[in-house]
């Protein structure tokens, strides 16, 4: 199968793909006003006529971005009578309790846009009170005469039952052609009412503009003569077609970030590494993400924004940790005088001072340049060169001379700054989850990845770094190792054990009927699917759950042993105790399907023999690594040349055509048989030990 890869991200757009038995690279610049043509520009540099592929995978920073910019369509929401303030009101908590500024996150959806609609359901889903259907044509109405262009229906128990939201998406269709409708039970059968509209909110808000690009994507495809599927990267680590996407766009909100850790985890399988870390550095962020066994982590729900002053979504994502430091970052100071980098980006346009294009505030790119860490004349493989002058005259008279340091200090002092942040993403997902780094192996790409991450490892204790073939395109590549994946899920509350049996398989049946249909309506095979089934367990009296796997319905309705004592080590995991005497809770039950992608050729290409091209000279640079004022002499190599076996002792710079690997001083880089590059991290004596 011909295929290609294409991740849009703030700064670059990455392609990768496989055709005819050939893997096909190209980086571009992205075009932040139509991200299309960035796609345009990566097929041509492939030189991929689209004739030729039978499917096309992407992923995009669209749909997050729109929440973040606050560039959404104008939406409204319609709920149950009563309810119209639960979603400013949100949760009592408060993220940041020593910041006497601190400010909840402000709606989405201001008040007079928050309609209420008369009807009533129990939790059970038993009918209270009827949807008074006229007082929906006149809220119809009322959004037409304000020209709102998307509206979010969730109402108080729609979870148990969706007979009064499908009537009401019913009503506002036909009153209102043309109005993006969401219905909370399509996008998640879920208690939480806060979670649920926040989540049902996030999709009106961002579906208009994501339709429209992805709209005009699949035109422009068709134009070029491309016939195949297209499937878009979802958060959860799996893709979906184009058609679903455009109905439920709050699925892609990481849809670019995740594809990497797929890759990653593949790579970690690859060589045997059970704990590793994913590390993706880009030019707007830096994500990092626990792997296990192959495996990125899955969580149910997500802040847009961040913990304190985001918007929930309460949908499975990999377990991304994200940090405004990219090479695009940019440094600046307070009033005070202080030093920070990000989270606001120079992006692709203009970019860093050293791009040439316009850019003058100093970023991390530019701060690299200086340190020698990057090379001018081998940026992107030659070519887009770099003005390292123009980078030393910005971080000079930006950073450097307004606080008394030298040029070199102050790009030193960024890189720090920025490392630091990093640790920090690489912490929370490694120690604040039980996991000590010394047990794992961090996994960077990402174009400025390799540039920091033997930095991280030493901050962090990690003793293995791992840099995987084509680190610069990675995300890219990730996209072509992706299943198909949906998950659904019920709202189900019991004790284990005393659950009824029927009941349990009724809804899990539910579950089953709905991914079948979609299976359908993807033309997907069933018989290729893999089905999981789940349940969110807790103790009683607890507030939040743990996912767990079950074997059956009966497992939950018996009690199963195995289910228990998975909860018990699962909990003793994440909260550092556990409670075998107390009784356990199911919340929701869940099914996760997946199919597995046809074919294994870029699975085959991870692990096949590495043959390497001709060799380049070596050559050597100044490189300052921790001492501003003593730059060492760095051994320069090209990393499509080095053949398996080859080592190298730090202090070096490995290059390659779209990233660059710096090895510290004592820290020793080897090419596995497969072309990947290990790296064995220098620690002070005892720090890499693990326990």
């Amino acid at each position: 199968m011909n295929s290609i890869g294409v991740d849009i991200g703030g700064t670059f757009t990455d392609l990768v793909g496989w055709r005819d038995g050939e893997l096909v690279i190209s980086k571009t610049l992205t075009t932040p006003a139509n991200p299309t043509e960035g796609v345009v520009t990566a097929l041509k540099l492939a030189e991929t006529r689209l004739g030729e592929l039978d499917e096309f995978l992407h992923g995009s920073t669209i749909a997050i971005n729109t929440v973040l910019e606050r560039k959404g369509s104008a939406t409204a929401l319609v709920t149950t009578e009563g309810f119209r303030d639960v979603y400013e009101i949100a949760r009592g908590n408060r993220p940041d309790a020593f910041d006497i500024h601190f400010q909840r996150p402000e709606p989405l959806v201001p008040r007079h846009l928050r309609f209420e609609a008369r009807e009533r359901l129990n939790a059970r889903g038993e009918v209270l009170a009827p949807l008074d259907e006229d007082g929906l044509r006149a809220i119809a109405a009322r959004l037409r005469e304000l020209g709102i262009g998307a509206v979010a229906v969730c109402f108080l128990h729609a979870y148990a039952n969706p007979a009064h939201e499908i009537a009401a998406g019913r009503i506002l269709r036909e009153a209102y052609p043309g109005l993006f409708v969401t219905l909370s039970h399509e996008i998640l059968r879920e208690f939480r009412e806060y979670e649920r509209t926040s989540t049902t909110v996030l999709n009106a808000y961002v579906g208009p503009r994501v339709a429209r690009y992805l709209r005009t994507l699949e035109s422009h495809l068709g134009e070029q003569g491309f016939g195949g599927a297209i499937q878009i990267m979802r958060s959860n680590g799996g893709s979906m077609s184009l058609a679903h996407a455009s109905v439920e766009p709050v699925s892609m909100m990481e849809s670019g970030p995740v594809a990497g850790m797929i890759g990653a985890g593949a790579v970690a399988r690859l060589l045997g590494i059970r704990q590793a870390i994913g590390f993706d550095m880009g030019g707007t962020t830096a994500k990092a993400t626990l792997i296990t066994d192959g495996v990125p982590g899955i969580e149910e729900g997500y802040y847009i924004g961040g913990y304190a002053t985001g918007h929930p979504m309460q949908l499975p994502v990999v377990a991304i940790v994200e940090v405004g430091t990219g090479g695009g970052s940019i440094a600046w100071r307070d009033g005070a005088g202080g030093l920070h980098v990000g989270p606001q980006s120079a992006g692709s346009d203009p970019g860093p001072v050293c791009y040439g294009r316009g850019g003058t505030e100093p970023t991390i790119t530019d701060a690299n340049v200086i340190l020698g860490r990057l090379n001018p004349d081998r940026f992107l493989g030659g070519g887009m060169g770099l003005d390292l002058e123009a980078a030393r005259r910005a971080m000079a008279s930006r950073v450097g001379d307004p606080i008394g340091l030298s040029t070199e200090e102050a790009a030193l002092g960024v890189v720090r700054i920025a490392d630091s942040a990093m640790a920090l993403a690489v912490r929370a997902v490694s120690v604040r989850k039980g996991v000590d780094p010394r047990d794992a192996a961090m996994i960077a790409f990402g174009g400025a990845g390799p540039v920091h991450a033997a930095a991280l490892c030493k901050e962090i204790y990690i003793p293995t770094l791992v840099i995987p073939k084509l680190p610069g395109n990675f995300s890219a590549l990730g996209m072509l190792l992706a299943p198909w994946r949906h998950d659904w899920v019920r709202t189900l509350v019991g004790v284990l054990g005393r659950l009824d049996g029927p009941q349990v398989q009724a809804s899990f049946e539910e579950l089953l009927a709905a991914a079948h249909k979609q299976l359908a309506a993807d033309e997907l095979d069933p018989a290729r699917a893999v089905f999981e089934l789940g349940a969110d367990l807790r103790y009683k009296g607890q507030e939040h759950t743990i996912p767990v796997p079950v074997p059956s319905a009966d497992a939950l309705a018996g009690a199963h042993q195995v289910v228990t004592d998975t909860f018990h080590a699962l909990h003793d995991m994440r909260y550092g105790h556990a409670a075998a005497g107390e009784t356990i809770e199911v919340a929701n039950l869940r099914l996760t399907v997946t199919v597995p992608r046809e074919g294994d050729s870029v699975q085959d290409f991870l692990g096949q023999a590495f043959e390497p091209e001709a060799p380049r000279p070596e050559q050597t640079r100044p490189v300052i690594c921790d001492d501003s004022g003593q730059p060492v002499p760095a051994r320069i190599l090209w990393r499509p040349g080095l053949p398996p076996g080859f080592t190298v002792e730090g202090p070096a710079v490995i290059e390659e055509p779209n990233s660059t690997t710096v090895i510290y001083p004592g820290d020793v880089a080897r090419v596995t048989e497969h072309g990947h590059l290990v790296v064995s991290i220098h620690l002070p004596q005892g720090e890499g030990e693990a326990r």
